[in-house]
């Protein structure tokens, strides 16, 4: 259930604001952005294989994302404060579904949660054009990034301080000690997601790092992340954007993970490094994509809490192609339908495909396989501007073993509605 902090940190933020000069309160209050987002999610996980734990996962639920971004103060040092609550409650009836990863679920009791929630403050601090954080975080990190794919949103608590003060560099660093996931109704201290099993926690993510622009056409990335006696983690990135000329476009995207362990070591010895390179070429309402991604050494990719997700891993999706000494390998295409005369409309499908998965042993000949096709569609004028309708399809096919045994086979489908109240 949503807890009564919630009521009583909204209470402080009034008291607080009320407490400010007027003069101050001008820029805090008139640069402020208040928005209610909602979100209607339907899912239905069908499993294909045989034997399979159990035949069928999903839910309907409904989701509201509450948040208040306000304007900073006057002054050489200027301050602000931000406030999030997201609440979230399933509309489809009887819990006594397995975990879909979406809404809590409670062992003991064999059923999901009916309705849960949390809020959070995040106070700010500006000075010139570096900025300072702390409190919930939602990140696009390489190592660190907030999941916006399901119904609620993965956030990180801690702090962070970002500068622009140098012309054409962006440098990032700081410290998150907690995690909400995408279906807790609080925050936990972080944990390696894909390891044997949950052992001893990390007390916190150390990272920074930054991206520097040669030019609008050529940037560069590097990251460095500490997941405390658990992993450590470089990432480096090198993104280009070349205009061939008749309205063709070609954009490259290189990038290398270095990941071993750290510290006591928790989860053993960690040894993944990964390399992958994706090119896009578009001209006008066409895209086509092809991708590869080799993962090295003998662990898969490490990945956090809840599996959060690695979007900066060019073969990222649901089952990831992560595995150790993994290859895969993607084919995508999307099409804006406003080249049809139909703006808002939008569609990617796309086919990755993963091979050479090391299971130790004489388990070698797999494959692992992922077809996606999503079409979403987002009212342009009139009274429901705004109104968001999307249908994602997933089909995932796995062989692992030397007899090319049936793994986790599913189809998925989520259909989403969302819309967006701006105050």
């Amino acid at each position: 259930m949503l807890r009564r902090n919630t009521f009583r940190r909204s209470a402080a933020v009034a008291g607080l604001l009320g407490c400010l000069p007027l003069t101050v309160q001008a820029d805090f209050v008139d640069d402020s952005a208040v928005s209610l987002g909602l979100r209607n999610l339907y899912l239905d996980r069908d499993f294909k294989q045989n034997n399979a734990p159990t035949s069928r996962v999903g839910n309907w639920s409904q989701a509201f994302d509450f948040r208040a971004i306000s304007g900073y103060t006057e002054g050489p040092v200027q301050f602000g404060l931000d406030l999030s609550a997201q609440y979230a409650f399933r509309l489809d009836g009887g819990g006594g579904r397995g975990p879909d990863g979406i809404i809590p679920y409670d062992r003991s009791e064999g059923e999901q949660a009916s309705e849960w929630g949390r809020a959070a403050l995040t106070g700010k601090m500006r000075f010139s054009k570096t900025e300072l954080k702390v409190g919930e975080h939602r990140p696009k990190l390489p190592v660190a990034f907030f999941d916006d794919s399901r119904l609620m949103v993965t956030t990180y608590h801690g702090f962070s301080v970002e500068t622009k003060e140098i012309d054409n560099l962006s440098l990032t660093a700081g410290r998150f000690t907690r995690m909400s996931g995408r279906e807790s109704a609080g925050s936990e201290k972080m944990y390696l997601f894909n390891g044997p099993d949950v052992r001893i926690r990390s007390d916190g993510l150390n990272f920074g790092g930054g991206t520097y622009a040669f030019t609008s056409a050529l940037s560069a990335t590097y990251f460095y992340g500490q997941l405390e006696d658990i992993y450590e983690q470089h990432y480096f990135g090198l993104a280009h954007l070349a205009d061939l000329g008749s309205g063709y476009k070609l954009k490259t995207d290189l990038r290398y993970f270095d990941n071993s362990e750290d510290g006591d070591a928790y989860y053993g010895n960690i040894d993944n490094q990964s390399y992958g390179a994706m090119t896009v070429l578009s001209k006008g309402a066409h895209s086509f994509g092809l991708g590869y991604q080799r993962m090295l050494g003998d662990s898969a990719f490490p990945t956090l809490s809840g599996y959060a997700p690695q979007p900066y891993l060019v073969n990222w999706s649901t089952i990831a192609f992560i595995k150790p000494n993994e290859s895969s390998w993607q084919a995508r295409y999307e099409y804006d339908f406003a080249g049809m005369g139909i703006p808002g409309m939008k569609m990617m499908t796309r086919y990755m495909r993963g091979t050479g998965i090391d299971r130790g042993g004489d388990q070698s000949e797999n494959v692992e396989s992922e077809f996606n096709l999503n079409l979403g569609y987002v009212v342009q004028s009139g009274a429901l501007k705004g109104l968001g309708f999307e249908w994602r399809h997933m089909d995932i096919k796995t062989r692992y073993g030397a007899g090319a045994a049936s793994g986790n086979d599913f189809k998925e489908n989520r259909l989403i509605t969302t819309y967006t109240f701006k105050f």
